[in-house]
């Protein structure tokens, strides 16, 4: 290791655990180890699980829904 990163991983030892966990995160999916660089919370989780359920039913919005949805936002 070089010395660089041993200044960085003991800089990282003090970090809250959370923190630390993040940069290990960056660190393996830099080194290509399959990590995602981004973990869904569980509200993502579950609004995740209820979009591809309502696509699996067909269920999508209406050209007017989205229109709305676009006029909303000034698009």
């Amino acid at each position: 290791m070089t010395d660089l990163l041993e200044k960085a991983v003991a800089k990282a030892r003090v970090l809250a655990p959370e923190m630390q966990d993040e940069i290990a995160r960056l660190m393996l999916a830099f080194v290509d180890d399959g990590a995602s660089l981004y973990r869904f919370t569980p509200e993502e989780e579950a609004e995740l699980d209820a979009s591809e359920a309502a696509a699996a039913r067909g269920d999508y919005a209406t050209d007017a829904e989205v229109r709305a949805i676009w006029a909303k936002h000034g698009l």
